[in-house]
């Protein structure tokens, strides 16, 4: 009977919830939730920058095949796009706030209280503490010193300053290179040459950032090297008009140029965020942006009007082939594109490598010899490997901070209902 007892009470609490055992699974649930979530919006903003940076390079491809010549003004409509993204960033901040204020008003009443009584108690002994300053010090002495409390701030908005303006000069002049090197060479040798920004952004990484090159890393940098290499020995003249060898030669070395002024950027942006403002929230990011855009498009209108090249605009527009529509359409929606392009870069974008060639092909009739061939397929493999050695840093780091990376064996359904290891008796 009592044996009977036991086993009534055993199955009781295999029936009952465990609130351990479900809160697991409720983590559990909710983790993987959260991943196919942030896989889903990866493979969301990747489609988008894909299609808009192939898409940005057509539109300045036919830009100048039209009739177009200003490489100011192709350099210009690659930064002034960054307005169209303020509506999204205000509303993220407006959203990020009601959030946390949300939280605040699920925090404790006891706490809140603590927190005011703590904070008047300082507010009070330091009003006591001016107080007695101001009692013997001259007001030109007191004033002096409690200005230095400002330093630290002032300099921190300073430095915040020079890191934009020094960015912003760096992409402008970035962007007229890019300018400079569609101008004359096809796309598709263009597209190939500027996925070489990889191994740039690797190389001034290692420098800035500390990055580690590993064989990985290494065989990434040699393939994408030879790769862009190779096209220089790519004797090819554009469909749409006579280029010179010097014209073509000018034009590689300003996209190589490019391609490596874009990782150095890219370093450089990391370097700030670690030491200059402390910091890479959502916020953050988003400044440096807009920030960034905003310098870099003063730079290069000041380029459009100091070169003179604006004098030719109106001229420019009357004979475009396509019409004076399309005219501004063109440098519309290229200036839109590149913006909204910009918020992710670097990898993603070398994702794209295959597909601005192949459109190329296809709109403007590129001539896809076999060294261009062969430069794809070797910066498809740099960029495979770079991405391959991101996987393997991304999951030693996860094992590193105990984060599983694979399903664990200890599950709660191998435990019995009641949260313990089940034991029989014979």
């Amino acid at each position: 009977m009592k044996g009977d007892q036991e086993l009534q009470v055993i199955v009781q609490q295999g029936k009952e919830p465990n609130p351990t055992v479900q809160d697991e699974r409720n983590s559990v649930g909710s983790n993987h939730t959260n991943i196919y979530k942030r896989w889903l919006r990866v493979i969301i903003y990747t489609f988008f920058v894909i299609s808009g940076q192939s898409v940005a390079t057509i539109l300045g491809r036919l830009y100048y095949d039209n009739g177009g010549n200003s490489k100011w003004l192709a350099t210009v409509v690659q930064l002034v796009g960054f307005p169209v993204l303020l509506p999204y960033y205000l509303f993220s901040i407006k959203t990020h706030t009601t959030t946390h204020r949300d939280d605040d008003k699920a925090a404790s009443h006891r706490n809140r209280v603590l927190v005011y009584l703590a904070l008047g108690v300082l507010v009070g002994g330091d009003c006591y503490l001016y107080s007695i300053g101001l009692l013997y010090l001259p007001v030109s002495t007191f004033s002096l010193i409690c200005a230095s409390q400002d330093d630290d701030k002032a300099a921190s908005h300073r430095n915040r300053v020079l890191v934009y303006l020094a960015l912003g000069v760096l992409v402008g002049g970035d962007c007229y290179l890019y300018s400079i090197g569609l101008l004359y060479l096809p796309v598709s040798t263009f597209s190939l040459i500027c996925a070489s920004q990889l191994a740039f952004s690797a190389f001034f990484s290692y420098f800035l950032n500390s990055q580690k090159l590993t064989p990985i890393i290494l065989n990434s940098l040699l393939l994408l090297t030879i790769s862009s290499t190779l096209l220089a020995f790519n004797n090819e003249e554009s469909n749409f008009k006579k280029v010179t060898r010097g014209q073509y030669v000018t034009s590689f070395i300003c996209t190589i140029g490019a391609s490596d002024g874009f990782g150095l950027v890219l370093s450089l942006q990391q370097v700030a965020f670690r030491k200059v403002l402390k910091r890479q929230t959502f916020s953050e990011v988003m400044d440096m942006i807009i920030y960034v855009s905003l310098e870099a498009s003063c730079v290069s209108l000041v380029g459009l009007f100091s070169s003179g090249e604006w004098k030719t605009l109106s001229s420019e527009m009357d004979r475009y082939k396509l019409g004076k529509v399309s005219y501004v359409m063109n440098l519309v929606w290229t200036a839109v594109i590149f913006e909204l392009s910009s918020l992710f870069s670097n990898a993603i974008s070398a994702l794209g490598l295959p597909v601005v060639p192949v459109l190329a092909v296809i709109i403007f009739h590129d001539k896809m010899n076999g060294l261009k061939v062969i430069s794809m397929i070797l910066a498809i493999w740099g960029f495979m490997s770079y991405v391959y050695q991101h996987y393997l840093d991304d999951k030693n780091l996860k094992k590193s901070i105990g984060i599983p990376t694979t399903g664990s064996s200890d599950s709660p359904e191998a435990k019995g209902s009641g949260g313990q290891k089940i034991q029989t008796s014979a």
